[in-house]
């Protein structure tokens, strides 16, 4: 029992789920500018992190074949959960994400609509297009500030961080890829380092992060955000892309990359400490 309620949390990826939930908090955080309700507040968090949870279930579903290469010790290959038990819970967690946003609002209840949608085409079929798959869960990734800043009724402000995250995230997706090189050329599924190759996947990531770094100068020249968020994002944050670059050009044996991924996670999570910081 013991071991198949901690293969039901491991499919959910639980620590990405727990990232979900606060990045709606801090987006909400970020954005507040009066009264918020802390109901709807929780809501949205939950509904968020619970739609993370079931895209992660419908994703490993999908990619049972490839996990088995990749992952093998992932509870669908290492078979410590049915794929019929997995369909169950992705459904039950899909119902509570869309039941909890229809407590909140229309437009909170068709976002989250519409991201679960996304995930499932995701899973099915928009990842196995290069740069397409890497670019929806980015756009998730980011979606997910909006949203926060939807809660408390001052989107707008959550452009930035949702920038920011759809960024980091973009280069990390693509690394990613580059870690599940193997399975994916094995099982077909035409990612861009599969159907381009190592080094034009350095190229392409070297371009974004250039981009990122350059992007987060905007708000501090700007003047929308404090000299807090430029100290942190020149000491911490940049610094960071930057090894984790010099990582990457150096070597892309399976360790490096797993470490770049890692950096990668660090720098949005004070990123968004830089942002929290400056506003």
């Amino acid at each position: 029992m013991t071991e198949k309620l901690t293969s039901i949390l491991k499919i959910t990826r639980p620590v990405n789920v727990i990232i979900t939930f606060i990045s709606v908090l801090v987006a909400a955080a970020i954005c507040l500018t009066g009264k918020i309700s802390e109901l709807n507040l929780l809501l949205a968090a939950f509904s968020a992190a619970l739609a993370a949870a079931s895209g992660n279930i419908i994703n490993d579903i999908y990619d049972i074949e490839i996990d088995k290469i990749n992952r093998p010790l992932r509870p669908l290959p290492s078979v410590k959960i049915t794929v019929k038990e997995a369909y169950t819970l992705y459904f039950v967690l899909l119902i509570l994400s869309v039941s909890f946003s229809l407590i909140i609002n229309y437009l909170a209840f068709i976002i989250v609509i519409f991201s679960n949608l996304l995930l499932l085409l995701y899973a099915k079929y928009l990842k196995r297009i290069p740069l397409i798959g890497n670019t929806t869960v980015a756009f998730l990734t980011g979606m997910v500030f909006i949203f926060g800043g939807l809660v408390v009724e001052n989107p707008s402000a959550a452009i930035i961080p949702a920038t920011f995250a759809f960024l980091v995230n973009l280069i990390r997706e693509i690394v990613k890829d580059m870690q599940d090189f193997e399975g994916d050329e094995k099982a077909g599924v035409k990612t861009f380092p599969v159907k381009f190759g190592f080094q034009k996947s350095k190229f392409i990531i070297l371009f974004i992060s250039l981009a990122l770094i350059l992007y987060t100068l905007y708000p501090f020249i700007s003047q929308l955000y404090r000299i807090e968020y430029f100290i942190v994002v020149m000491v911490i944050v940049n610094p960071i892309l930057i090894y984790s670059l010099k990582i990457l050009f150096q070597d892309h044996a399976s360790k490096n990359l797993n470490k770049s991924s890692i950096l990668l996670k660090l720098s949005m999570v004070f990123g968004l400490i830089a942002i929290y910081l400056g506003v």
